[in-house]
């Protein structure tokens, strides 16, 4: 093959190794803009999983790194002043510099053709005389630009200022550095790279950075290669206690603005992209050095074993885009952590640290107990201490209080339609079904949606409150769970405004019902969604109409036995498409801003709150986002929880979307937890009022690592109890836990621990011989003999 690549970074030239390696017929050139010795920032940080590909296809190449690492352990958390260790997390570093420097070597040795201080030829004729062209030409990538039409990139330009620097202060490890400063929170990302150096990333957000004055530079133009010196004598300043007297360092370091890039695709005919080119991940998640090397790997890998370049480039993006992808969902997340550190200046520090380390949610409470188990039982001492909890015991099976309500632990099961009531009548299945659930070993057991009226409902088969017959019958659901269990049963009442009069949701989920249908009404006469009801716009006689059917619903469920009382808000019923501007275009008192939108969910709420008496809560879920253009946004979702708790919420459930049909979610593990967040920390937990996530949370580890992170204060399953009932016992079981967070009927006591596995027998190990350099401690730091005493910190400091 005729292989022509453009920019001469680490991806281009390990592809070009590669290829040579794998076939030394191929002619490859490569077309670098900048001289050899030209690289900016200072160290590339690696995991073991990308070492261990790059040992296996070239070990020259890995010997070469191998000599030069710098390898730690631990990771370092100071906030303001206080310090905390995490160990057991395994990193390799080494310069940037040298690592260009041992690739360049390599592909001279193997005779690819470099032009160096060359711009790459036009694509055009790239494309027409060689079999493969390569756009490995970084961020601003000229080729993915010329091509932008097939290659769909999209560019988000995020809201943080940072500045790369390097420091001759040699860090024993990973170093987080956040100091609460006049002007805001400001962080720094560090780590060792060599025995003389360490690289130094300042990051803050842009509001921050105007009030502490670095916006003084703002309008000066740097040439290439020239680094901001005013913001580093000012960096130098404030972190004068941490620099330790040392110096910092620069190479064309100016103040820049992450810019996280993805593309529908990453090939058009012979064109392929790599690396910054193809995609970019955050700097607080891993290396664009590494994916580019990694994305070389695979690249060259689907070349050797295709026939053709069409089906190996197929094959590339269909083996690394989904890899790449999940690392950019984590890196997303970890960069909107990092904007809104400010948020969570007022946590307790521990708690404060684990939340760092768990950002991402790559890393959880289990994966950070089975590296170093001391901090994670310190992590759970900590809670349990803040909790003023009678044991220390795994964060969920902690009591909590909802209001006056007491809960036994804080797993609640989430409202789930079920589509099985007749006449609006819980039969046998709900006994079943929710008494299961609450056997299961859940605090808390929510009922479905409970309309307030036959016209209320979404579909035929959906249960309501509007008659004595179905408050007698819920009666016999609420008797079974506090006769059965330690759990409590709450109702959360609804109207299906525009998105009732539907089908079961197994005959055509949001379809209109073929027959018996009823009118529907909306805010506005505006559909769900294409093929939906068009709702008649409510009138005044409608609202009052609806406010008297919640109160009356809700003085039958407060006879039927219910703990809690939840107003369902949320997911473009009734009352949510009020708090919508996506479905209330209303013109009077209650449409246009949000004060008004927020009018009649406001005195529906009030109206339930005040035939509740004093001992039971009144909660309410909401649609943190309408993840629409135009639609409410989390900053919204902050207003109107902030609305509902001045009203007397005693909790908010935090839920999103659904108010459209052509809504697009970013689906994705605990994806709606940043919501309930940022609502715990803007405005619910000052307020004292707890904060319920919810959404793709399936894992006692996800929980725990929400609740130890204060993410949010209870976490509520659905479908992971459809999977499993009894998932909260087992939860115990698996974590060895028994108290009274999780206590089982008496009837299946003997199921309380773990079934034994199919083999019993297995002898495990008791010793093992000493070998020499072995060590079983979690804490390995980076403490070269150059730097032994100079000054640096060395040993493990304790939380």
């Amino acid at each position: 093959m005729r292989i022509a690549i453009a920019g001469g970074g680490p991806g281009g030239l390990y592809f070009a190794a590669l290829m040579k390696q794998l076939d030394p017929a191929h002619e490859i050139t490569v077309w670098e803009r900048n001289a050899p010795d030209d690289t900016f920032g200072f160290g590339v940080v690696f995991s073991d999983e990308t070492l261990g590909g790059i040992d296996n296809a070239d070990d020259v190449v890995h010997s070469a790194m191998e000599s030069r690492f710098a390898r730690w352990t631990d990771i370092d958390v100071e906030v303001d002043g206080t310090r905390f260790t995490v160990g057991g997390q395994g990193f390799a570093a080494m310069s940037r510099k040298e690592l260009l420097q041992i690739l360049q070597r390599r592909a001279a040795e193997l005779g690819v053709t470099v032009h160096y201080r060359t711009e790459a030829p036009d694509v055009d004729e790239l494309r027409a005389s060689y079999d493969l062209v390569l756009a490995a030409d970084g961020l601003n990538s000229a080729i993915r630009t010329k091509y932008a039409d097939v290659f769909g990139p999209s560019l988000d330009r995020r809201r943080n200022k940072y500045i790369w620097l390097g420091t001759d202060l040699v860090f024993e490890a990973f170093q987080f550095f956040v100091k609460q400063t006049e002007w805001g929170t400001v962080q720094i990302h560090g780590y060792p790279y060599s025995d003389t150096g360490s690289t130094f990333i300042v990051e803050m957000h842009e509001d921050v950075w105007r009030r502490a004055g670095f916006d003084a530079t703002e309008d000066q133009v740097f040439p290439p290669g020239v680094s901001d010196e005013y913001a580093v004598a000012r960096i130098g300043e404030i972190f004068a206690d941490e620099l330790e007297g040392h110096r910092i360092l620069t190479n064309n370091s100016k103040w820049l603005n992450f810019t996280t890039v993805r593309n529908e695709r990453w090939y058009d005919g012979n064109v392929v992209l790599l690396g910054d080119a193809a995609h970019t991940a955050h700097f607080s998640i891993g290396s664009g050095t590494k994916l580019a090397m990694e994305d070389a790997l695979a690249l060259a890998a689907c070349l050797h074993e295709h026939p053709t370049v069409a089906e190996a480039l197929a094959a590339y993006q269909t083996e690394r885009k989904p890899v790449v992808e999940s690392t950019q969902r984590a890196a997303q997340a970890s960069l909107e952590w990092f904007e809104n550190i400010g948020m969570y200046a007022g946590q307790d520090p521990a708690q404060f640290v684990f939340n760092l380390l768990t950002r991402s949610r790559r890393i959880t409470f289990e994966n950070l107990k089975e590296r170093d188990a001391g901090f994670a039982a310190l992590m759970e001492e900590e809670f349990a201490r803040h909790q003023q909890a009678p044991e220390v015991a795994p964060a969920m099976f902690q009591p909590v209080r909802i209001g006056p309500l007491e809960l036994k632990n804080r797993i609640i099961v989430s409202p789930m339609d079920m589509y099985s009531s007749v006449s609006g009548v819980p039969g046998d299945f709900h006994l079943v079904h929710l008494g299961s659930k609450a056997l299961g070993g859940a605090g808390l057991v929510m009922s479905e949606m409970v309309c307030v009226s036959p016209e209320g409902r979404i579909t035929p088969g959906c249960p309501g409150l509007w008659n004595d017959e179905q408050r007698d019958a819920w009666r016999r659901v609420t008797d079974f769970v506090h006769g059965g269990t330690t759990g409590r049963i709450g109702l959360q009442l609804g109207h299906s405004g525009r998105k009732g009069s539907t089908r079961l949701m197994w005959e055509g989920i949001d379809q209109p019902l073929e027959e018996g249908n009823w009118e529907v009404i909306g805010p506005s006469a505006i559909p769900y969604g294409a093929g939906c009801h068009v709702p008649r716009e409510a009138t005044r006689e409608d609202l009052d109409k609806v406010v008297a059917d919640f109160a009356a619903a809700t003085e039958r469920g407060v006879q039927a036995g219910f703990d809690l009382i939840e107003v369902h808000a949320a997911h473009g019923y009734l009352l949510s498409s009020f708090l919508s501007p996506i479905a209330n275009e209303r013109t009077d008192e209650y449409g246009g801003c949000l004060e008004n939108r927020l009018r009649f969910p406001l005195e529906v709420f009030d109206a339930v709150r005040r035939v509740v008496p004093p001992h039971l809560p009144v909660t309410v879920r909401i649609s943190a986002t309408d993840w629409m253009p135009d639609g409410n946004t989390e900053d919204d979702a902050v207003d109107i929880a902030r609305a509902f708790i001045e009203h007397g919420a005693a909790a908010i459930d935090v839920s999103s979307g659904q108010v459209a049909k052509d809504e697009k979610p970013a689906y994705g593990r605990s994806y709606q937890t940043p919501f309930a967040d940022r609502i715990r920390h803007k405005v619910a937990g000052p307020a004292g009022v707890p904060v319920i996530a919810v959404g793709a949370i399936s894992s006692y580890d996800d929980v725990n690592s929400i609740l130890l992170a204060g993410r949010a204060d209870l976490c509520a399953l659905g479908r992971t109890h459809l999977y499993n009932p009894h998932w909260t016992l087992q939860a115990a079981a698996e974590q060895e836990y028994r108290g009274t967070g999780a206590q089982w009927p008496v009837q299946w006591e003997a199921g309380r621990r773990k079934p034994p596995a199919s083999r019993t027998d297995k002898i495990p190990p008791r010793l093992s011989l000493l070998r020499e350099g072995a060590t079983d401690d979690v804490h390995l730091r980076w403490m070269p003999p150059a730097t032994t005493g100079s000054g640096t910190a060395s040993g493990t400091v304790s939380a």
